[in-house]
Parts: structure tokens; C-alpha cells; sequence
């Protein structure tokens, strides 16, 4: 039977039963399916989570500044706190802009880190360094659909990127739940 390690000890945990890895496996990808049913939608959804979850980081990072008064990044801890505030609170209140802006983001993002990689493939010098060159271009090219398409395209890019996730990691564990070594379990 195969263990996983878990924590900074190494603790040895036994893998989940085969059935539930099968189920969160079809959970997964019928969650994904879902989404893509609707990217839109699916969208507007994620830019109001990713915007509940910053404004309770920016909570929390106010709230680490008083607890730790001598730190001497005190200011900086408020001011990202109150950022992280007003960032959250845009996405809530305005998740379409929300979306729309944070897509443009990322298509910059994608661009930047695929001339990176494309970079640094050029410099690597080995017979696997086509896989960074591949992955550069790659990033590249989806960074620029998604700049060419924008502003539509901060409608659907963070739906459709969110339902191939899913699906991906349905997949993932599917293909864990019939690994022979684990089977067992």
C-alpha cells in the first residue's frame, strides 16, 4: 500500500478509500462540465469568491499589524491590508469590471511569462529545452487571444480556464483512484 507524507514530519497517512477518490474524481469533472455550461456566469461567480477572499485577507493582514506593533513594516502591512480591502470590495461590488480587469491581467501575465520562457529555452542548452520553447509560445499565444479579445474576453476566460481546471483534476483523480499501487486501498 502506498502511504503519503503529509506535514513537516513526514507523518504517514493512508490514501483515501478507492470509491472516494472515484467520486470526487466525477464530482470534479461534472463540476467542470457545469461551468462550461455557463463561463459566464461561472465568471461572475469566481470574480465575487476572489473578491470575498481578498477583502478577509485584507482583515486579516490589518489585524496581523496590531498584533505584531514593533514590526517595522507596520505601515506596509495596513496599507496592503486596505488594499486587498478595496481590491475585494470592487469584485464584489463590481464583478463584471472585476473580471474584465482581472483578465486583462492575466493575458499580460501569460504574455510576459511566455516571452520569459521562450528567453530562456533559447538560452538553455539542452535537448529537452524545446519543451520551454513549446510552453513560452504556448503562453504567449493564449495571452494573446485573450489581449486581443479583451474586454469580451474577461467574460469567459476565468469560466472557461475554471471549468477545464475541474475537469483536469476530476480527471487526476480518477486516474489516482486505478493506479494498481493504491487500489488496495
Amino acid at each position: 500500500m502506498t502511504v503519503f507524507t503529509s506535514g513537516p514530519a513526514g507523518t504517514a497517512l493512508p490514501p483515501p478509500p478507492t470509491w472516494t477518490r472515484v467520486l470526487l474524481g466525477l464530482v470534479l469533472i461534472l463540476a467542470g462540465v457545469v461551468v462550461l455550461g455557463d463561463v459566464v456566469a461561472a465568471t461572475i461567480i469566481s470574480a465575487i469568491l476572489i473578491g470575498i477572499m481578498a477583502i478577509i485577507a485584507g482583515g486579516f493582514e490589518i489585524v496581523h499589524a496590531f498584533w505584531t506593533k514593533g514590526w517595522g513594516g507596520f505601515v506596509w502591512q495596513i496599507l496592503l491590508g486596505v488594499l486587498y480591502l478595496a481590491f475585494g470590495f470592487v469584485l464584489v461590488s463590481r464583478p463584471v469590471s472585476g473580471a474584465v480587469a482581472l483578465t486583462y491581467v492575466f493575458g499580460l501575465l501569460l504574455c510576459v511569462s511566455g516571452v520569459v520562457r521562450i528567453f530562456l529555452g533559447l538560452r538553455y542548452r539542452s535537448d529537452v529545452r524545446w519543451i520551454m520553447l513549446v510552453s513560452g509560445a504556448l503562453g504567449l499565444i493564449a495571452g494573446l487571444i485573450i489581449l486581443a479579445q479583451w474586454p469580451i474576453s474577461g467574460l469567459w476566460v476565468l469560466g472557461l480556464l475554471l471549468g477545464i481546471d475541474l475537469i483536469c483534476h476530476g480527471i487526476a483523480w480518477l486516474v489516482f483512484a486505478w493506479r494498481p499501487e493504491v487500489r488496495a486501498a
